[in-house]
C-alpha cells in the first residue's frame, strides 16, 4: 500500500492523470481500473476517474512497493542547481507567476538553446524558493512571446492555475496588448484581418492574398485568420507608436499585418523593416494583459525603445 499527500503545485488535475504521471510505465486503460476498482482511494473514499485533486488531499494506492518503484520508473526529475534564475516578476501569488520576458531570450527551449530560456529560469527560481515541490508537475507558460519580443507571459504555478490559463486563452478570454513603433506616418485606430499561412521551413508568416502560393504553404487548410486591433498613440515625422491588441494570436501576427499595410515595424528586417542603428529585430513589447477575471498587469517599456523611441521624435508617456 502507497501513501502519498497531494504537494500545493499539483492541486487542480485529475485524478487520472495524476496517477498517470505518478507511474507512467502503467497503461491508462490499467490507471482506469485500478480507480473503478477501488485500488485508488482520496481521503479514504472511492473517486471518479475526473476527480479534481486538491492540495492536502491523502491518496491510498493500494499496490505493492515493489509493482510501484516499477511502475514509477521514469519519473521526471529536477536538475536545476546552477541555471541562472534572474527574472522580473511582475505579480507572483500561490498559483500564478506574470514575469516580464526581455528581448533576446526565448520563452522554451529549442535545439539551439536549451539552458538559458524563460521557463527554465521561472523553474530555477522556483526551485531556490522550494516550490518545485513534485516530480509530476512543473509550472508552466500558457503564453510565449518570440525570441526578440519582450514583454508579458503568464505563469500557472500550479496544475489548476495553468488549466484555467489555456482555457481563457483557448475561449479568447483575455485581453492582450502590445506596443511597437512603426514605420510612417499613421494615425487614427482600425482593424487589420488578413488570413494567415506558415512557412515552417523559412519560419516566415505570410497574408494570403492573390499572389500566395497556397500548396507551397502546405495547402488551404494550412490558412489561418487572424485579426489584429490596432490605435495609434503618437505620430512623428517617419514613425507611429502604435497600441495593438491581438485577437487572435497567430505566430507573428503582428509583424505580418503592419508589413502588409506598408508600416512595417522599426528594425524588423525579417518583415520588411529597416535597421535603426543597432537594432536590427522588432521592437514590440507585450505591455498589458487583462484576465478574464479582471485582474490587470503591465510590463514597463524596455530601455531601449524609449531610446529609440526617443530618438524618432516620440515620447510614450506611460
Amino acid at each position: 500500500m502507497i501513501n502519498r499527500k497531494v504537494t500545493p503545485s499539483e492541486g487542480g488535475k485529475r485524478l487520472h492523470r495524476y496517477l498517470r504521471n505518478l507511474m507512467p510505465n502503467i497503461p491508462l486503460g490499467q490507471i482506469y481500473k485500478m480507480i473503478d476498482s477501488g485500488k485508488v482511494k482520496v481521503n479514504g473514499k472511492r473517486k471518479n476517474q475526473n476527480y479534481e485533486i486538491v492540495s492536502g488531499d491523502e491518496l491510498t494506492i493500494y499496490v505493492e512497493e515493489a509493482a510501484y518503484q516499477e511502475a514509477s520508473i521514469g519519473q521526471k526529475k529536477t536538475k536545476y542547481v546552477g541555471v541562472n534564475a534572474n527574472i522580473d516578476v511582475l505579480h507572483e501569488d500561490a498559483e500564478l507567476m506574470v514575469v516580464n520576458k526581455p528581448a533576446g531570450m526565448l520563452t522554451h527551449p529549442d535545439q539551439a538553446d536549451q539552458k538559458d530560456t524563460l521557463v527554465n529560469r521561472v523553474h530555477a527560481y522556483l526551485y531556490r524558493k522550494g516550490e518545485l515541490d513534485s516530480p509530476l508537475f512543473m509550472p508552466a507558460t500558457a503564453n510565449r512571446l518570440d525570441r526578440n519580443t519582450s514583454g508579458i507571459i503568464l505563469v500557472g504555478k500550479t496544475a489548476g492555475m495553468l488549466h484555467q490559463l489555456n482555457q481563457w486563452i483557448q475561449k479568447h478570454e483575455l485581453q492582450k496588448y502590445y506596443v511597437t513603433i512603426v514605420e510612417g506616418r499613421l494615425t487614427g485606430e482600425g482593424i487589420l484581418s488578413g488570413d494567415l499561412i506558415r512557412d515552417e521551413k523559412q519560419n516566415r508568416t505570410h497574408v494570403v492574398g492573390e499572389k500566395t502560393d497556397v500548396a507551397r504553404h502546405g495547402g488551404a487548410e494550412q490558412i489561418k485568420s487572424a485579426e489584429t486591433r490596432y490605435r495609434v498613440l503618437q505620430t512623428g515625422s517617419s514613425y507611429s507608436l502604435v497600441e495593438v491588441e491581438l485577437i487572435s494570436g497567430r505566430t507573428h501576427q503582428i509583424r505580418t499585418h503592419f508589413q502588409d499595410i506598408g508600416h512595417s515595424l522599426l528594425g524588423d528586417i525579417k518583415y520588411g523593416g529597416k535597421r535603426f542603428g543597432d537594432v536590427n529585430y522588432q521592437l514590440l513589447h507585450a505591455w498589458r494583459i487583462i484576465l478574464a477575471d479582471g485582474r490587470e498587469f503591465k510590463a514597463p517599456l524596455p530601455s531601449l525603445m524609449r531610446t529609440v523611441a526617443d530618438q524618432v521624435g516620440l515620447n510614450p508617456n506611460f
